[in-house]
C-alpha cells in the first residue's frame, strides 16, 4: 500500500480505538501448530508493517526484523504454515501493548510451556 493511503486510512479513523497484536493468542497458534516460522503484519499493508517473528521455532530478533502491529484501520494478522488469521486485541484490552511491544514475556512464556 502506498504510505499516502495508508496516512489517509489512519487520518480518516482518527479517534478509533487502535487494534493490537495480541502476542499471547499468536503464541498459542503457533505452539497449537508447531509452526516453526511465523510472519505478523497490517492486513492491506503487509509490505511496509510485516516480518518474521518466530524462525526455526526462536523469536526473530527485534533487530533482525520490522513489524508494526497495531493500528487504528488496519487489522492485525498472523501468518503461519501458509494460514493467515486475524490476531489482535483492542488496545483498552491490553496490558499496555502498542506497535511497539515485541515478545512480551507472557507470549514468550506461552511458546516455550
Amino acid at each position: 500500500m502506498k504510505t499516502t493511503k495508508a496516512i489517509d486510512l489512519a487520518e480518516a479513523n482518527r479517534g478509533n480505538e487502535s487494534k493490537v497484536f495480541d502476542w499471547d493468542k499468536a503464541a498459542r497458534l503457533i505452539k497449537e501448530h508447531r509452526s516453526l516460522n511465523a510472519r505478523a503484519g497490517l492486513r492491506g499493508d503487509w509490505e511496509f508493517t510485516g516480518g518474521d517473528i518466530l524462525r526455526d521455532g526462536i523469536p526473530v530478533p527485534r533487530s533482525e526484523t520490522y513489524c508494526y502491529l497495531a493500528s487504528n484501520w488496519a487489522t492485525p494478522e498472523l501468518e503461519i504454515d501458509g494460514l493467515i488469521v486475524e490476531c489482535y486485541q483492542m488496545k483498552s484490552e491490553t496490558p499496555g501493548w502498542d506497535a511497539h511491544t515485541y515478545w512480551p514475556e507472557s507470549a514468550r512464556e506461552a511458546l516455550s510451556v
